[in-house]
């Protein structure tokens, strides 16, 4: 816990902080957006993608498929998942030539420092073996051959839905992609980062009728060396078990000799943040007994929800009026981040199934009881929805309703809020998610970090999607922490914010 708090307090915004810090960007030293390996000759992934056909709205709100019968992906539904959680969506070409890339969740910067590997047995047009996505040339770079999945079962403490999965996706960031911008936050970063990319994976999963379940407990130092990571600049942040496979627990896997393959450089000259290595040491699982304690331990309850003290404005059933029919793939195709909304008002039917759709539960090895809680409370600062006075709130999720903790035209203290940016002024809402650390940390000790950024991240960006599935618009962005925490004061004292996300109509026609 200490460790936790140590990085968490030192890596806080404040005014003070940002005038202090004399950090820039060195543009000739921005490390290149993806991880190449020059010696591995790329598997092709499939580029036409057979369509979803689920309405957006539904898969961002489902909380996970019940394994049932089989469901083994094929190479074509496993290209479905890469492409539309980390792959290139389109790109935009400056004068003089220059490229921008842009993937199908949000990143912080722009700076997409989280990479996919699969992990899988034999399937459909795939052997089996470990391997890297690489979203640059769309195809798969094999790093080991043969069916490894025995090593991350016994490395998650024989976690159910890992033992029956054919396919495992693992994500992990490496560090200096992120932190040439952000410096030591940029831990943060890796799992706001990683929740919005495992939101648009959840979302697709569950259009494609496929069991998926976020695992966050596993022994690092095993999965990291099965990804061939180099542990001083890269880190592991989550598996995801895709699939249902019925058949018995696997073989014993090949031997796991350390790989140590050849990457192009990113930039002339990384730089190294100590304070990131020794989070993710502080909060790192040792042994497969340790992730099984940790896993099995006393399950977090949730305390029974105070019912609203001041005025509660109940929000409109999710799904009344008329509702769009894009589906995910089309919602993730045009996703961006808004940087200039219109100030044009939103319906509260909007913002009630924004909220709705983001917070029916994550299915996922931290859980807290009963499913569909989360440790992660909502509070919003709303300047203009038809309907709802403007003014600062707290969302209450068992009923679906929002409680007025003050009144008033709060855009100029939004933007403050939002490290003194026009975006969250002008929004028509600002959604801040926070929690309570210390019951967190208290739970799942220092691991119980990411577990708080994980899970505020994963909710944001289904926020992000279900806006841009309304044909609204959001941006997520980052924020002076203490002072978020004494604005929604005194009902937030003690918490900590996690993630920002700030909504509503956009500037730009047809978001």
């Amino acid at each position: 816990m200490n460790a936790a708090w140590k990085y968490h307090n030192a890596t806080k915004h404040s005014v003070a902080s940002l005038r202090a810090n004399r950090h820039y960007l060195d543009w000739e030293n921005k490390p290149r957006p993806f991880k190449i390996y020059p010696n591995l000759e790329p598997i092709p992934l499939p580029r036409e993608l057979p369509p979803s056909r689920v309405p957006a709205l539904s898969a961002i709100a489902a909380t996970g498929v019940q394994p049932g019968a089989p469901r083994i992906p094929d190479l074509i539904s496993l290209a479905r998942a890469l492409h539309f959680s980390a792959g290139i969506t389109h790109k935009k070409v400056y004068p003089g030539g220059e490229e921008q890339y842009f993937r199908a969740a949000a990143c912080t910067g722009g700076l997409y420092h989280i990479d996919l590997y699969v992990i899988c047995g034999d399937l459909p047009g795939l052997s089996a073996g470990v391997y890297h996505f690489g979203p640059h040339d769309f195809g798969l770079h094999q790093l080991r051959s043969g069916d490894y999945r025995r090593i991350l079962v016994d490395a998650t403490g024989q976690e159910p839905a890992m033992q029956r999965a054919p396919v495992i996706l693992a994500c992990a960031s490496t560090y200096w992609r992120n932190s040439w911008k952000y410096q030591a936050r940029a831990y943060r970063h890796c799992f706001w980062d990683c929740g919005t990319v495992l939101a648009n994976l959840l979302a697709v999963a569950a259009a494609d009728e496929l069991p998926a379940r976020v695992v966050c407990g596993f022994v690092d130092a095993t999965v990291e060396r099965l990804l061939d990571l180099d542990r001083r600049r890269e880190g592991a942040l989550a598996l995801v078990p895709l699939g249902f496979d019925p058949r018995p627990a696997r073989p014993p896997p090949p031997a796991l000799p350390v790989l140590a393959l050849e990457t192009v450089p990113l930039s002339p000259r990384a730089v190294d943040y100590p304070a990131i290595r020794e989070m993710h040491a502080a909060s790192a699982l040792q042994a497969a007994d340790e992730v099984k304690a940790w896993r099995e331990g006393d399950v977090a309850p949730v305390p029974e929800p105070s019912p609203p003290a001041g005025q509660s404005f109940p929000l409109p059933q999710a799904g009344q009026g008329t509702r769009p029919n894009e589906t995910i793939d089309e919602v993730i195709g045009r996703r961006g981040s808004t940087r200039r909304f219109a100030r044009v008002p939103i319906q509260l039917e909007q913002l009630s199934t924004v909220l709705h759709c983001a917070t029916r539960g994550v299915a996922a090895d931290f859980g807290v009881s009963p499913f569909g809680a989360s440790p992660t409370d909502l509070y919003l600062i709303v300047n203009a929805v038809d309907g709802l006075p403007s003014g600062a709130y707290v969302y209450h999720h068992a009923q679906h309703a929002l409680e007025l903790l003050r009144a008033g035209n709060f855009r100029r203290e939004a933007g403050h809020l939002g490290l003194g940016q026009e975006i969250p002024a002008d929004a028509n809402v600002d959604v801040f998610l926070l929690c309570n650390l210390d019951t967190v940390l208290s739970r799942f000790g220092n691991r119980g970090y990411r577990v708080a950024q994980l899970d505020a991240a994963i909710i944001g960006g289904k926020i992000y999607l279900a806006a841009y599935a309304l044909r609204l618009g959001a941006s997520g962005l980052t924020f002076f922490d203490d002072d978020v925490t004494d604005f929604f004061s005194p009902h937030a004292a003690g918490k900590s914010v996690m993630f920002l996300v700030a909504g509503g109509r956009s500037k730009k026609p047809g978001t």
